[in-house]
């Protein structure tokens, strides 16, 4: 886990990551609650493959308040209220693919407004690790 090893420890910038690392979620939570940071995953492989069923898994990964409209909108406002109590955030995004295979329009928008989150000068810092493969993102530094 080298790599997220990194982030964690603040020697990688934080960012919207390709990872292709195969360890199990489980592992992956427990290395980075160890180091302080809240974990969130979003399962691609088995119904986030559409716009609706991404925001609705990400809002769920990452406990979002009942009032949370399920649109990119929405997703941008709630992602700023994200941290509280943790030294960082990190969203692993396994199965990315299927959503920009299947509605590139929907997945460019969603890195955007991921990257604006990773981006922004207030908060917990934040980092997403889009793991398996997938089309070309350009843009998108492998963390391996």
């Amino acid at each position: 886990m080298s790599g997220l090893a990194a982030v964690l420890a603040g020697h990688e910038v934080p960012g919207i990551h390709l990872w292709h690392a195969a360890f199990d979620v489980t592992d992956v939570r427990h290395t980075v609650e160890h180091a302080g940071w809240g974990f969130a995953h979003v399962d691609g492989w088995t119904g986030a493959g559409t716009k609706s069923a991404f925001l609705a898994a990400v809002g769920e990964a990452l406990d979002f308040p009942d009032y949370y409209g399920q649109n990119f909108d929405a997703l941008a406002d709630c992602l700023h209220d994200i941290g509280r109590g943790v030294d960082g955030v990190v969203l692993l995004w396994d199965g990315w693919s299927t959503l920009a295979r299947t509605d590139e329009k929907a997945f460019g928008i969603a890195l955007s407004v991921l990257g604006s989150r990773v981006h922004a000068e207030r908060g917990v810092p934040f980092s997403v690790l889009l793991r398996g493969d997938g089309p070309d993102v350009p843009g998108i530094t492998s963390l391996d």
